[in-house]
């Protein structure tokens, strides 16, 4: 189980960020200990109160926080978390993760994090096909991260296909079998 595990939960700009709040609360209800940093587009989707009061933590939003005198909380929740996982996973972040481009704070805790990290994708079936999106997922798959694959569907456009967040129980399963 997750029992005393830290995990670092990193929430992108995705639709499926709706979700976030169910996935925080399941992963406490498994006994975790969570920390959630997001994105500003995340944080258009759900709100920082919604996360900051399931989490029992502040979220972590950007880079140089005006509101703390130690500006490497990137290097701080590193160290602390035993895993990283972002759920929902946007092909925005998926490219900055493949090619290195540390911008903002969830993609700057992905060059700082040397713990498993888990990614599960989430957007629409076209942009889920893309090559480059597939590539990226591809050089991130090389370098040891767990993806989760998206489910197939109805997506928030209305169209079917593969590109949906896989659900959050079999999130929490896959995070829970691993062996930390």
């Amino acid at each position: 189980m997750l029992k005393g595990k830290h995990i670092l939960l990193c929430i992108t700009g995705g639709i499926a960020a709706y979700k976030t709040p169910e996935l925080l609360r399941l992963l406490i209800k498994n006994g975790a200990e969570v920390k959630v940093a997001a994105t500003k587009n995340a944080l258009q989707l759900v709100s920082n109160i919604t996360l900051s009061t399931l989490s029992h933590n502040d979220v972590y939003c950007n880079v140089f926080d005006k509101e703390t005198h130690y500006s490497a909380n990137h290097i701080t929740l590193s160290d602390w978390c035993d895993i990283m996982l972002v759920a929902p996973a946007t092909a925005n972040i998926i490219g900055k993760f493949a090619n290195g481009i540390a911008d903002d704070n969830v993609s700057t805790l992905f060059l700082a994090v040397d713990k498993p990290t888990f990614i599960a994708p989430a957007m629409n079936t076209k942009m889920y096909n893309h090559p480059i999106v597939q590539r990226n997922i591809e050089t991130l798959k090389q370098i040891g991260v767990h993806i989760i694959e998206p489910a197939s569907g109805e997506l928030a456009c209305g169209t079917t296909g593969k590109g949906r967040m896989q659900e959050i129980n079999t999130i929490v399963q896959l995070i829970a079998q691993y062996k930390i």
